[in-house]
């Protein structure tokens, strides 16, 4: 199986890191994307500043992937989130998942943004466009409530 998990400042390109996981694999049938984007919080956000430990994040990241190549048939999967300050419009996360059939990659692909949501050490801070800097965004109840399923 292969896995990629990367946090970086910069952009990616999906199609480009669909193309990784799937050249040369005849046995792939499904590959299912989630790309999450930065809102404009109805206009008011310029910028959502994202922040990690580094080391610690990836090592969770890799430890949740393995969770979900334990749950399912997995075939590859990819993660990637961003960190630093980005705009509305920009891509956060990117989360690909492989199998054969696609219930399985559907399935694999909601655990891992579920758990991206609620448990993954990264922090959001907004940058307002009238110049503040807004508080710690606090996770939703409706994402722990979406990944209380898994347990």
């Amino acid at each position: 199986m292969t896995s990629t998990i990367r946090i970086q400042a910069e952009g990616f390109e999906i199609a480009a890191e669909a193309a990784a996981l799937t050249t040369g694999r005849a046995d792939i049938g499904a590959v299912i994307a989630f790309t999450g984007l930065c809102r404009d919080e109805g206009g008011r956000l310029s910028a959502l500043e994202l922040e990690h430990y580094p080391g610690m994040a990836e090592a969770e990241l890799a430890r949740i992937a393995a969770q979900a190549e334990e749950r399912w048939p997995l075939m590859g999967l990819t993660i990637i989130h961003r960190f630093g300050k980005i705009a509305p419009g920009e891509e956060i996360v990117l989360v690909l998942t492989a199998s054969a059939h696609r219930r399985a990659a559907f399935e694999a692909a909601e655990f891992l943004m579920d758990y991206l949501k609620t448990h993954a050490p990264f922090w959001k801070r907004e940058h307002l466009k009238d110049g503040t800097v807004g508080a710690w965004v606090e996770a939703k109840s409706g994402d722990d409530l979406a990944a209380e399923r898994w347990a």
